[in-house]
């Protein structure tokens, strides 16, 4: 079996890509997928739908790299393991703004922390098998090579 540990530098890129991914689906500063698809639908003036295939086709890109994250994520942590690294990150959210470095009212900050906080579950959630592994010694179905 091939060695499959897992590396910061490996961990590191998953959740970069999960950042990537998050960020160019939605984000607050005006620039995302999201946007772009409802500037599409609802232009300015009284001009038709400007549905292209570029729009198409990054959305396609976007619904398999969630698809990938999200399956990932979830046979991983399951949903008590994600109800858990997301209470944990609520709470940090919590501790930040009691203490002063985050505020409620800055809505824009909020939601970037937010989505770079789902893009750190996900990139858990792709890492989290080897982690297991690691501590356990317990190996998923899908890493059992057949011979």
């Amino acid at each position: 079996m091939a060695s499959q540990k897992l590396t910061w530098n490996g961990f590191g890129l998953r959740f970069f890509f999960a950042l990537l991914l998050v960020y160019a689906s939605y984000n607050p500063s005006g620039y995302s997928y999201v946007q772009w698809v409802l500037r599409s639908i609802n232009p300015p003036d009284d001009s038709p739908l400007n549905i292209t295939p570029y729009l198409a086709i990054s959305g396609m890109v976007l619904v398999i790299g969630w698809v990938i994250y999200l399956r990932a994520t979830f046979r991983s942590l399951g949903v008590i393991g994600l109800v858990l690294a997301s209470v944990l990150f609520g709470c940090f959210v919590w501790l930040f703004i009691d203490l002063g470095w985050l505020s409620l009212t800055n809505v824009s900050a909020m939601a970037w922390i937010t989505l770079a906080l789902l893009a750190l579950i996900l990139a858990l959630g792709m890492s989290w098998s080897h982690v297991r592994r690691r501590l356990s010694g317990q190996v998923d179905a899908d890493d059992v090579d057949e011979k």
